[in-house]
């Protein structure tokens, strides 16, 4: 029961610390598992990181799940997915009552009306970082060189964003059909 109270505890503090996105939790998670609570050793730590990626749904809550299996069992499964869960859930209908009680003021609409830019920046940082990393092979606009534009992944990009937005394709058969080309293209380059 202890270890329990402790997997909950531990996935509560990640859960409500990680800003950012899963992978901003990662550390979090390493520091609970691996260092503060010797669960896991690193390499078990990286394995369980590893299979959390390739899964479907949020990295930062496939991996207290994973990491509750491993110590113990479905219990803790429950335990440390439920802690990692909680503290978002908390945030989420506390802002959600605030917002319902309060939203016909004034001050709240010009609150939402300041976050609107903020958040369209935010995407768009997110956008332009992931074109730099597929057009380019670099994390940063800063850092791209056009000696390194990969030409294939502008084709491919420029394909699909036309079947979705001028042919209104599905979205998950744009991209398995841009996956399965971009395989056999890049079989053919050698990359």
């Amino acid at each position: 029961m202890i270890q329990l109270l402790e997997l909950f505890w531990s996935f509560f503090q990640v859960g409500l610390f990680s800003v950012g996105g899963g992978y901003a939790s990662m550390p979090l998670i390493q520091h609970q598992v691996v260092e503060l609570h010797p669960w896991l050793t690193m390499g078990e730590f990286a394995d369980i990181i590893t299979i959390s990626q390739m899964t479907p749904g949020p990295i930062a809550i496939n991996s207290a799940t994973f990491v509750g299996i491993r110590i113990a069992g479905l219990p803790g499964a429950l335990a440390a997915t439920a802690g990692c869960v909680l503290p978002s859930c908390i945030i989420v209908l506390t802002l959600a009552w605030v917002y319902s009680r309060w939203r016909n003021l004034n001050i709240m609409q010009g609150i939402l009306q300041g976050l609107r830019p903020a958040v369209v920046a935010m995407i768009a940082s997110a956008g332009l970082s992931l074109a730099a990393l597929a057009l380019f092979g670099s994390q940063t606009l800063g850092t791209v060189r056009w000696a390194d534009f990969d030409w294939a992944a502008a084709v491919l990009f420029a394909a699909a964003l036309a079947a979705l937005r001028k042919w209104k394709q599905d979205p998950i058969a744009v991209m398995s059909g841009t996956g399965a080309v971009g395989l056999a293209v890049y079989l053919l380059l050698g990359q």
